[in-house]
């Protein structure tokens, strides 16, 4: 076994059984604290909670990496999610939690009704279903490289670890898993980046010193046949930069296992300083992704410009092992590089390895190496559980308990949210071996049917009172149809074969177009049909404006954009 094979199991086995301890000191026994963690979490751990369920193994494992080939447009990713927190946190999250239920359904079923309910449960699992598949194959990566498995065996023993500090805690357990995840996720990130910095720039803030690179890195990337790092919409074209954006952002504030980290507050204000620290959090992250990008390009091109292919760098022979890097049997000097297998480029790289891989592309010492690797299993975990939870909670409290047996006591709830636990691993397990595009893709994915579906219920259900449950249903069916076809139509998935995007838009674009048709037939259905019942007007009023704001008279009628007591 080699040092860095050593290095790894330490630590892995280290901060595992630092989650699962976690989880069973936090068990739960009834929903509340299944749900919700029973809406005790302090504000900061809450925050550092979010952070971790957020960056998952896309923003850990796979966002630099895409980065790193797509260069300037990779910012896609930054602005998308990044600002999609930002309006999460301050147009939605303070008045779910106000409302102060269990999920997003159950928001979305006591505002419209229980078909919309079922609608949007059948929704959720379908976007926690998508997004789960890529931190069960990005899983599957860090242990097929790090303690020398296939990528299958990988996926099974991050869902068994996942899925047993999930059923044993709940919300209440995940939450406190995942501030200790936090904690080892950004430690593993920092650390090879800030030492990556000082080798190659002298200056140990990766932020600042990456620029200093750029021009090199411009040049080696064209004698190697790429893009200029540096030179906007060469990867994609303008508008799907644009509409990619715009998907990420309006599809982060429509996340349910996200927006559900805002219940667990113990308090309305509680729940917007979260977001403050959240955000605090999250930008330690990605402020330090691009230069991540650009430092691992960089000691990549370098180290094989003009090596001829027997006398490559060890740590290409290392990642060939799990299928992820391969070079042309043909090749006999590295003269072109891609991350796409179709390109026929002397030595192709998987984009998701490039951040596990980076600090023995710069060699750095084992111990960092595998210290990443746990990071990349914590990213990955964190995200993965509270996925889990939406499902279960979805099938459990929004399906069961609301529309079969409504007399169901905690226990038996408790049971069935557990089996739905159970059976959305194995599903996602499957799914996990096989997926359908890298980590950050499929992750983009799930962002696109959540900003088709949720946005806009949850947006018109605040702020346009006149919005009611047939609108609200038929809104959210044709925005999660069209973006389903489309990405169907465009991917190798169910059997089908890919074909050409329409107007140069990609599958992860589509879901902003899928959040507008979901916004036009939501108004339109809601105009031509009957208004909402005044007790749901009330409803709204209340979740909007405080009592006191409410009960002042206004003159000359009232309109939608006056408090006002109707």
């Amino acid at each position: 076994m080699s040092n860095i094979q050593v290095w790894t199991l330490v630590f892995i086995i280290l901060s595992f059984g630092v989650y699962i301890y976690i989880a069973w000191r936090s068990r739960v026994a009834e929903t509340k604290g299944f749900y919700v963690a029973g809406q005790g979490i302090p504000t900061v751990a809450n925050g550092a909670a979010i952070a971790a369920d957020w960056m998952s193994a896309a923003s850990f494992i796979s966002m630099a990496g895409l980065i790193a080939f797509l260069g300037s447009d990779g910012s896609i990713y930054l602005m998308g999610w990044t600002g999609g927190y930002v309006l999460l946190a301050m147009l939605i999250a303070p008045y779910l939690r106000k409302w102060g239920k269990y999920t997003v359904p159950e928001f979305v079923g006591d505002r419209y009704s229980e078909l919309v309910r079922t609608v949007a449960a059948g929704a959720a699992i379908i976007i926690s279903f998508t997004y789960v598949v890529g931190q069960m194959n990005g899983g599957g990566i860090v242990f097929s490289r790090f303690l020398n498995i296939n990528i299958t065996g990988g996926v099974f023993i991050a869902a068994a670890i996942i899925f047993t500090y999930a059923v044993l805690g709940g919300m209440k357990g995940i939450t406190w898993t995942q501030v200790a995840q936090y904690t080892v996720l950004i430690v593993a990130y920092l650390i090879p980046a800030v030492a990556v910095a000082q080798t190659i720039t002298g200056i140990p803030i990766p932020q600042v010193s990456f620029g200093q690179i750029l021009n090199e890195l411009n040049a080696l990337s064209a004698e190697f046949g790429l893009d200029r790092y540096t030179e906007a919409f060469t990867a994609r074209p303008m508008i799907d930069i644009f509409l990619v954006t715009l998907t990420l952002m309006i599809g982060t504030a429509g996340l349910p296992h996200v927006i559900i980290r805002f219940y667990t507050t113990k308090t309305v204000r509680g729940s917007r300083y979260s977001a403050f620290w959240a955000l605090l959090f999250i930008g330690l992250l990605y402020t330090t992704a691009p230069a991540v990008g650009a430092f691992t390009k960089f000691n990549l091109l370098e180290g094989v410009q003009g090596r001829s292919v027997d006398q490559l760098p060890q740590w290409i022979e290392n990642w060939r092992a799990t299928g992820l890097v391969s070079v042309d049997p043909n090749a006999t000097t590295i003269g072109s590089v891609s991350n796409s297998p179709d390109a026929g480029a002397d030595l192709t790289i998987n984009n998701d390895i490039l951040v596990l891989a980076s600090p023995e592309i710069a060699g750095l010492p084992a111990p960092i190496v595998g210290l990443v690797a746990a990071g990349g299993m914590a990213a990955a975990m964190s995200t993965a559980a509270g996925l889990l939870l939406v499902i279960s909670s979805s099938v459990s409290h929004d399906f069961y308990f609301r529309r079969f047996r409504k007399n169901a006591q905690d226990r038996e709830r408790l049971l069935v949210g557990r089996v739905a636990m159970a059976g959305a691993v194995v599903v996602a397990v499957i799914a996990g071996i096989n997926p359908p595009a890298f980590v950050a893709q499929v992750v983009a994915f799930a962002f696109g049917l959540a900003a088709s579906s949720f946005f806009p219920a949850i947006v018109l259900g605040v702020f346009w009172k006149r919005c009611n449950d047939k609108g609200a249903a038929a809104g959210m069916i044709a925005g999660l149809t069209v973006t389903i076809a489309y990405m169907v139509h465009t991917l190798e998935v169910f059997g089908t074969s890919a074909n050409d995007t329409i107007l140069d838009i990609s599958p992860e674009a589509i879901g902003a177009i899928g959040a507008a048709i979901n916004f036009i037939v939501a108004i339109i259905v809601s105009k031509l049909t009957s208004p909402p019942p005044k007790h749901l007007e009330e409803m709204v009023e209340n979740l909007r404006y405080p009592a006191e704001r409410r009960a002042e008279p206004v003159s000359g009628g009232t309109d939608e954009s006056t408090p006002s007591k109707e």
